[in-house]
């Protein structure tokens, strides 16, 4: 079965509902999905394995900001996929970013950068969000060009804005699309 691995940790809910709307967007394009995370929060979470990001054909990664870096899960996850690397399993595979922080300035676009590292040390070719995307210019809370984003502020609100929402279903679409189009 031939599929796009969302791929996500969660804290308090606003990466994952940032990964059910990239997850959305990629069925609406007809593609499969294995939506996964990297600790199991929940009964309905199903935790990720090598076999699921060794057999994806494009995967969306999220992780919540931590002091401008990825959650700690995400990068342990990261530094247990040497065997992948030396066999070169997830090189040419689209990848794309996503985060959300507490705070405007939380480090949203570091973040983001910093989930991007271990997928180009894998030879993964990383999508961003162009500016024809609306929704990017007139954005009040997240969104970046290096991938799609979430401000809660401080109340830890999770329920994205429509502009936030909007940026993800470009992910997921432009991710899919992509996919699609290599793998003709």
């Amino acid at each position: 079965m031939s599929y796009i691995l969302v791929l996500y940790h969660s804290s308090h809910g606003s990466v994952k509902s940032m990964a059910h709307e990239i997850c959305d967007a990629i069925s609406s394009t007809g593609m499969q999905i294995k939506l996964r995370t990297f600790v199991k929060q929940s009964n309905s979470d199903l935790v990720v394995s090598q076999d699921d990001l060794m057999h994806c054909q494009a995967l969306a990664f999220g992780s919540p900001t931590r002091f401008g870096m990825m959650a700690s899960q995400a990068k342990l996850f990261w530094e247990n996929t040497s065997e992948l690397w030396l066999k070169g399993r997830l090189i040419d595979k689209p990848a794309s970013v996503f985060t959300s922080s507490s705070s405007m300035h939380g480090g949203n676009e570091s973040t983001l950068l910093t989930l991007s590292l271990p997928l180009l040390h894998h030879g993964m070719m990383l999508l961003g969000v162009p500016y024809d995307i609306p929704e990017l210019s007139s954005t009040q809370s997240g969104g970046t060009p290096y991938g799609a984003s979430h401000v809660s502020g401080l109340s830890n609100d999770t329920k994205l804005s429509k502009h936030e929402i909007k940026i993800c279903h470009s992910v997921g679409h432009r991710l899919a699309k992509i996919t699609q189009q290599l793998n003709k």
